[in-house]
């Protein structure tokens, strides 16, 4: 393996295919790469697999990047496109039959489908058997298209040590002689791999253990090139709350939609997925300078983890409470434009600054928050909602005229004195505050949730308050 980790700079990657956005168990392998090598300080750099022309679009790289910079997750140095490196790759091949470490296969398709078909009727694995791994070239027609195959060993067996898998042992006879090289020229995802890894400078391999099979097979062509081997970490996969495979009805979705669309903050997905499969005793608020200190490998449990939407929920309403106010106040006034139908001007912003700290209390999300908010800018007469509308009968009326004299008698429109305000009216009529609040908080905001409705009245205004009230009681 080289030199320890103390003297070599720790290089990590991550190395996803444009061919979707960037999904939530990308985002935690980019984000455990980007962590090991902050811990290290090292570099973590980033790779577009893009050799998969038919499937790659210029819209997923762009989301790809995009979701990258929402999570924070930097990279240094250029973006690197494997597709743009496709000479390089073949050079390698070239090198390898130059060293006879790799062979010309001339086997046709049907050949091949041939053989195929024995080893199933046979109920052998399917592998190549290597027929052209020691004919002589000449023996092919001339002209013949041929792929360029790696000389894999035969005997004897591989163990690789994972950082998290444990040591893990496979027998040469079960790999067969991989395509390095196919008939146009063009070279395989296996190769374009290792030789990036290698050109790139990386030492530490960590992701999803689905690759744990390939690293037998990119070992061999390390080992036949005599580059030196990088540490393996395969990561388990996360499956849904069921156990199953996770997939787009358990949250496998685009980081795009946990922003767009559930309103998440990037600090609680970081901490979640950080939390997803690794873990630092009982710790499960950890912020991003506490997850550099402590990361490491050895944290990273074998067994898949189990993704818990409450879990995120929960975390996000933390980071929302934690959260600056302006910044939550930029993030919601988009959607708090977008249902008023209209920009909103500086008076408007300024209300909006001043909400957030009674809003957030109680909101879980973006989403929750932009809706919470809405009762500030709404065009009078309110809306009501169903439940609102049923706390304004004749008895609420009754007890909102009265509420409402007592407002306009309060000189001081602070919550204190609004409070004593609405307090002598339930006392008066024997009742618990409460029962005057809710035909108060219906009238003000049109429903049955809102912040403390004291709050809600110092937000409002005098004037909009009474206002509001007038339009019930009119």
């Amino acid at each position: 393996m080289g030199a320890s980790m103390e003297k070599q700079t720790v290089v990590t990657r991550f190395a996803p295919s444009p061919t979707g956005f960037l999904h939530i168990g990308g985002a935690r392998t980019a984000l455990f790469n980007w962590l090991f090598a902050r811990h290290h300080g090292g570099k973590f750099l980033l790779r577009i697999e893009d050799t998969d022309r038919a499937r790659s679009t210029q819209e997923a790289i762009d989301a790809i990047l995009d979701g990258m910079r929402w999570l924070d997750l930097g990279w240094d140095g250029e973006v690197v496109y494997q597709f743009a490196r496709a000479e390089r790759h073949a050079e390698v091949a070239r090198e390898l039959l130059a060293k006879g470490h790799a062979y010309r296969c001339y086997a046709t398709p049907e050949e091949l489908a041939e053989l195929r078909e024995q080893q199933r009727a046979a109920k052998q694995p399917l592998r190549y058997d290597g027929r052209w791994r020691d004919r002589d070239p000449s023996e092919a027609p001339e002209g013949a298209p041929f792929v360029i195959r790696l000389k894999a060993p035969r005997t004897g067996e591989v163990t690789i040590d994972d950082q998290v898998q444990g040591p893990v042992t496979v027998q040469n006879a079960e790999l067969d002689d991989m395509i390095l090289l196919r008939s146009d020229g063009t070279p395989t995802y296996m190769l374009a791999v290792v030789v990036d890894d290698h050109d790139m400078g990386v030492t530490h391999v960590i992701r999803g253990d689905d690759h744990l099979n390939n690293a037998f097979r990119q070992l061999a062509l390390i080992r036949a090139m005599g580059w030196e081997e990088p540490v393996y970490a395969h990561i388990p996969l996360i499956h849904g709350a069921d156990g199953a495979k996770l997939s787009k009805r358990h949250g496998a979705l685009g980081v795009d939609a946990y922003r767009d669309e559930l309103g998440f903050l990037p600090e609680a997905v970081n901490n979640y997925l950080l939390r997803l499969g690794w873990g630092h005793g009982d710790d499960e608020i950890i912020s991003r300078d506490q997850a550099v200190e402590w990361f490491d490998l050895g944290g990273v449990g074998r067994s898949p983890s189990r993704f818990d939407f409450k879990k995120l929920e929960n975390l996000n309403g933390h980071y929302m409470r934690e959260a600056d106010d302006a910044r939550l106040a930029d993030l919601i006034a988009p959607g708090v434009a977008a249902r008023l139908g209209r920009k909103l001007d500086s008076a408007d912003r300024d209300l909006l600054l001043r909400s957030i700290p009674f809003l957030k209390v109680r909101a879980k999300d973006i989403n929750e928050l932009t809706d919470g908010a809405s009762f500030l800018f709404r065009t009078r007469p309110l809306d009501m909602d169903e439940k609102a509308a049923s706390l304004l009968d004749e008895p609420g009326k009754a007890l909102l005229a009265q509420a409402r004299e007592a407002l306009a008698a309060t000189d001081d429109w602070s919550a204190p004195a609004l409070e004593a305000g609405v307090r002598s009216v339930a006392e008066r009529g024997g009742i618990g505050l409460g029962k005057v609040a809710q035909p108060l908080r219906a009238a003000l905001t049109g429903r049955t949730t809102s912040p403390g409705i004291f709050d809600v009245l110092v937000l409002l205004g005098r004037e909009e308050s009474l206002g509001r009230l007038d339009d019930q009681l009119g």
